[in-house]
């Protein structure tokens, strides 16, 4: 149980772009006496908030180190190249890398695209952060490539966004020490899982009763049997012939 006995809370923290509204409203229902504290933290610091014991959990980007955290992928997100309202590639419904060739194509530091070769034209610099990198975009500097909650978590009337294709992709996981997973993590555990209130809270079910095993009936006699024999007595001997009245 996280902080004091009197007093237990649970705190999750999140990575720009994941929206944990719908879960932490769940949690408030099924836990209306352990409050959910919601810190937002760089895609960088999560692992080092869960590590150092000042975070329960976290809404985090893949990958992560399974040496020392658990996860749970929950989704993958589609990659979408950020563009200005104008841009040529507004006029089709999807880009390929090769249509950036003739492009700058921001990378700011902040990446959360594994890349191995970034399309386009490389900048003189890389911006700081995703933001910076989009107000370089709205200044007409270059393009940006980001997963879609980024885009629309940075979004400006002057942008726009389209799908790119055979582009790296950003996976959201649910992570906690490796060595820490405490019942509110697990009771965590199960509202992203979907589980209902009623499955074990949420956590994990206990080894399974064996069901104690029936012994055998007997077995049951027929109307033959219980008669005897067709034409005998109950017993099984002969019929005798009935008495005439004297």
């Amino acid at each position: 149980m996280t902080g004091s006995d009197e007093s237990p809370s649970f705190r999750l923290v999140y990575v720009p772009g994941v929206m944990p509204d719908k879960w932490v409203r769940i949690w408030n229902e099924r836990q209306p006496d352990v409050p959910l504290a919601l810190t937002q933290v760089p895609p960088g610091a999560a692992a080092g908030r869960l590590l150092g014991g000042d975070a329960d959990a976290g809404l985090v980007r893949l990958p992560v180190d399974r040496t020392v955290l658990s996860a749970i992928p929950l989704y993958t997100e589609q990659t979408v190249v950020v563009v200005p309202q104008d841009h040529l590639v507004t006029a089709v419904d999807e880009v390929s890398p090769e249509d950036l060739s003739d492009d700058i194509v921001l990378h700011p530091l902040d990446d959360v695209l594994d890349w191995e070769n970034l399309p386009g034209r490389p900048a003189y610099e890389r911006p700081a952060t995703t933001a910076d990198a989009v107000e370089l975009v709205a200044a007409g500097i270059g393009v940006l490539v980001v997963p879609l909650s980024l885009a629309r978590l940075h979004h400006r009337k002057d942008l726009t966004h389209r799908p790119l294709k055979d582009a790296p992709e950003s996976s959201v996981a649910l992570a906690w020490p490796e060595d820490a997973t405490t019942d509110l993590v697990e009771d965590f555990i199960g509202i992203v899982r979907g589980r209902t209130v009623n499955s074990t809270r949420g956590r994990r079910p206990g080894p399974a009763h064996q069901k104690p095993e029936r012994k055998p009936q007997p077995r049951k006699q027929t109307g033959a049997n219980r008669r005897g024999a067709p034409g005998g007595s109950p017993k099984g001997g002969k019929r005798g012939k009935p008495r005439r009245r004297s």
